[in-house]
């Protein structure tokens, strides 16, 4: 494992390997841990938002814009737009239009959009499941019917089964949610899974709304494809979300992109952002997300070799001092799916045993769906020495189970 003695640290390590103290600040995850887990003793490692400082210029031109003193009705700007366009084909080799571009206060906000402008009340609406738990009441919610598409493990490996897949679509579904990179298997779809998602979709006359906000968080040796870039087809039925706030740490700032080639599908999207009010955008979301895309990609890149150190140590971790958990290594996203069902401990009280006996806050596993149940989702993307703590939480709990 990584030694953390100050000599050895480099520059990139010092900067994230700064502990800030978050409470008092109306931090979900650190000022409601009593609200999600019962106490406020614990160490909170679930929600997708990191613990560590967003890059300097971001911060710099957020005071700039406060500095001014008025912060009336806002829009997204022409060099916004030129940020994006110039991040998307210089990171995923995609040069997208700016007519094509949709601005959202949120990725889910797009969700339900998207779900409020291309079906309505009964229809069926696809995701591979288990999936990242909020599209659940975006489909319930909206009085949609939910259709589950189990991804198929394979000793540990995530696979779409595409048998079943067709057997689902063809039942007259009308949307498919995809998550790409997916959460929180962290699976980076390769071309050919892609292109075959593509084809069944253009088959079954099914739209496709692509969670893409992880895009830019894929580990080393993987590469994240856009589907709406694949084909000229895909770019008839795609709908690619996407959003600056996990690769920077600026969830808070409220600031998404929808890229919809579609003249009639983007048409009919903004008229259903228009009604339901979330057509405004956050000011400081704004200049927070063209300082990102315009020159902050140096800060991901250190970023990124944190998370491959903190990844390599976590697993080594539990495969020296844990091995009762096994870790599904992620091929993106700073979230690791822990398989926990060789512990003596019943699924359904697997948060109560790490709330209660280790002291820490995870992401119960069954909320993504049924498939999740006996594991756990950890975030990695905190000071090396926190996560180690929270690792030694996690061991003295269960070496306490034999």
């Amino acid at each position: 494992m990584k030694d953390l003695r100050e000599d050895d640290l480099t520059m990139n390590d010092s900067i994230f390997n700064e502990i800030i103290d978050r409470r008092n600040t109306d931090s979900l995850k650190w000022d409601c841990c009593k609200q999600r887990f019962g106490r406020e003793d614990i160490l909170p490692m679930w929600v997708a938002d990191m613990d560590f400082r967003s890059p300097d210029l971001i911060t710099e031109v957020i005071i700039k814009r406060a500095k001014h003193g008025i912060y009336g009705y806002t829009e997204a700007s022409k060099k916004l737009s030129e940020a994006f366009i110039g991040w998307m084909k210089n990171r995923h080799n995609w040069q997208v239009d700016s007519s094509w571009i949709v601005y959202s206060p949120g990725v889910v906000t797009s969700v339900n959009t998207a779900i409020l402008t291309y079906t309505k009340p009964g229809d069926k609406i696809l995701m591979q499941t288990p999936i990242y738990y909020p599209f659940y009441s975006s489909i319930r919610g909206n009085d949609r019917e939910l259709v589950a598409n189990p991804l198929k493990s394979n000793n540990g490996y995530y696979e779409i089964d595409f048998e079943d897949l067709e057997k689902k679509l063809k039942d007259n579904v009308k949307l498919m949610i995809l998550c790409s990179p997916h959460n929180p298997i962290g699976r980076v779809w390769k071309a050919s899974e892609l292109e075959e998602i593509l084809r069944l979709c253009i088959k079954y006359n099914v739209i496709v709304i692509s969670d893409e906000i992880h895009s830019d968080l894929v580990l080393k040796g993987y590469k994240h494809i856009p589907i709406g870039s694949l084909s000229e087809e895909a770019k008839k039925i795609c709908v690619t979300l996407n959003s600056p706030t996990k690769t920077f740490n600026i969830a808070g700032l409220s600031i998404s992109t929808a890229i919809i080639p579609d003249t009639e599908l983007r048409r009919k999207f903004i008229g259903t952002l228009n009604r339901t009010g979330a057509n405004m955008l956050n000011i400081f979301g704004l200049v927070a997300a063209e300082a990102a895309y315009a020159g902050c990609e140096k800060w991901l890149d250190d970023l990124l070799l944190y998370l491959e150190d903190n990844l390599d140590t976590l697993i080594e971790y539990f495969e020296t001092n844990i091995p009762q958990i096994r870790v599904i290594r992620p091929e993106a996203t700073y979230l690791a799916w822990l398989d926990c069902r060789s512990l003596p401990v019943r699924p359904e009280k697997l948060k109560e045993f790490f709330v209660n006996e280790a002291g820490v806050g995870l992401n119960d596993g069954v909320t993504f769906g049924e498939e999740g149940l006996g594991f756990q989702r950890i975030n990695f993307a905190c000071p090396r020495k926190m996560m180690l703590e929270g690792l030694e939480k996690i061991k003295n709990a269960v070496v306490k189970l034999y």
